[in-house]
C-alpha cells in the first residue's frame, strides 16, 4: 500500500511540474513581419549591411506579448562570425519582399533591433538577430499577425492611388 501511494504521489507531483511548464509557455520569436522591401548594402554582392522594409512586431516581456506593429524600416549590420547566415537569411527576407505572407526571425529573449520611422536617416546599424533562423509565418489568427495584417491594410489605404487614362 504504502508503494502504491509514493507511486501516486509521484504521478501527481510530475503532472503539477509537467502543467507549470506547460503553463509557462512562451513564443520564442523576436521579430514577427511582413517585407516591402529590402535594401542590401553597399552592394547585393558581399552585402555588411540590410535595411528590411515593412511592418514588425517586435516582443516585449516575457511570454506571448508583442509591442503593436509599426511600419518603416529595420537596419541592421552583419553578426560578427556569422556573417554567412546573416546574408543566406537576407536573401531569403529579399524573396519575401511585396508578397502577401508573414515571417518571424530573431529570438525573443536577444536583442531584437529598432523600428525606425520611413523618414529617419539609416544610421548606426543593430547586430541582426539570427536566433531560430526565418519561418514562413500561416497562422493568421495570432494576435501580432493580426496586428501586422491591419497595419499593411491601413499602409495600403494610405498609398496613392494612380488616375487611371481612358
Amino acid at each position: 500500500m504504502r508503494i502504491k501511494c509514493s507511486l501516486l504521489g509521484a504521478a501527481l507531483f510530475g503532472a503539477v511540474v509537467l502543467g507549470a511548464v506547460t503553463a509557462q509557455a512562451s513564443d520564442p520569436v523576436g521579430v514577427y513581419a511582413y517585407i516591402d522591401k529590402v535594401v542590401l548594402e553597399p552592394s547585393e554582392g558581399k552585402p555588411e549591411r540590410v535595411q528590411i522594409w515593412g511592418g514588425f512586431a517586435l516582443a516585449e516581456g516575457r511570454g506571448d506579448t508583442y509591442a503593436k506593429a509599426k511600419a518603416g524600416y529595420m537596419y541592421f549590420t552583419a553578426t560578427p562570425g556569422e556573417e554567412e547566415i546573416c546574408r543566406k537569411e537576407w536573401n531569403d527576407l529579399k524573396a519575401m519582399a511585396g508578397k502577401d505572407e508573414y515571417v518571424a526571425f530573431g529570438a525573443r529573449y536577444k536583442p531584437r533591433g529598432t523600428v525606425h520611422s520611413a523618414d529617419a536617416k539609416a544610421e548606426k546599424p543593430d547586430a541582426y538577430p539570427t536566433g531560430f533562423g526565418l519561418t514562413k509565418v500561416k497562422k493568421q489568427d495570432y494576435s501580432p499577425i493580426k496586428d501586422l495584417a491591419e497595419l499593411r491594410k491601413k499602409s495600403g489605404e494610405k498609398s496613392p492611388k494612380t488616375a487611371s487614362l481612358k
